[in-house]
């Protein structure tokens, strides 16, 4: 058993998500049920992985977790995964987790450029979570995060459209004068690339994989 079972039942679920709500199979108005969705999913999928009577998948929603790390979500050393997912061996005292953090943003309800923030603040989490991986899926209606042609100089630092890369350590700034987005800085390097479709919603899927 490894982190490759657990990352196929995650790529497989994600894609069949993805496919079920552009064809129509599944609708969502928000994270909550986003987030729900995909849950049921990977309960179903993460259970037909278990090959052994001593193997067990497990799932939690906004599991709590406290740990020596601060982060910039809640600006403390407490924070909630959107969903976490586990594979154990019991008789060999095995497991296997991966933290996934999710955003839905509805062009309707455009919160510019606040989101974009929010989605680096959702990495850094993800670096800090004590898991063998993390996931971040973003789904949105809105091309505004996919391929706008550019942004305000003052938030152009939290950028994800598709193909945009983040090199690690590189300091990224809030050019504003509010206090609740602080600068940050990620570990790791990351490439986004969205699933681009011509019609329906527009998925990225980051994994974000511990040193």
């Amino acid at each position: 058993m490894s982190t490759e079972r657990l990352k196929e039942i995650v790529d497989f679920s994600y894609d069949r998500l993805k496919s079920k709500i552009n064809g129509g199979c599944i609708e969502v108005g928000n994270e909550a049920s986003l987030q729900l969705h995909l849950a049921s999913i990977l309960k179903t999928v993460g259970e037909l992985y278990e090959v052994n009577k001593n193997e067990r998948f497990s799932i939690e929603l906004e599991k709590p977790v406290v740990q020596a790390c601060r982060f910039n979500k809640s600006g403390s050393d407490k924070a909630e995964i959107d969903i976490f997912i586990a594979i154990e061996n019991i008789k060999k005292k095995e497991k296997y987790s991966c933290a996934i953090e999710i955003k839905f943003f509805k062009k309707v309800n455009h919160r510019e450029p606040n989101n974009r923030y929010d989605v680096f603040k959702d990495i850094h989490n993800l670096e800090c979570y004590d898991v063998d991986f993390g996931l971040l899926i973003v789904v949105t209606d809105h091309r505004h995060y996919v391929n706008q042609s550019s942004y305000a100089p003052a938030t152009a630092d939290f950028d994800f459209r598709h193909g945009k890369q983040y090199k690690s350590r590189t300091k990224l700034i809030y050019k504003t004068n509010n206090p609740d987005y602080p600068p940050m800085t990620l570990g790791g390097s990351y490439k986004f690339l969205w699933d681009c479709v011509p019609e329906g919603l527009q998925f990225l899927k980051l994994e974000v994989l511990k040193d």
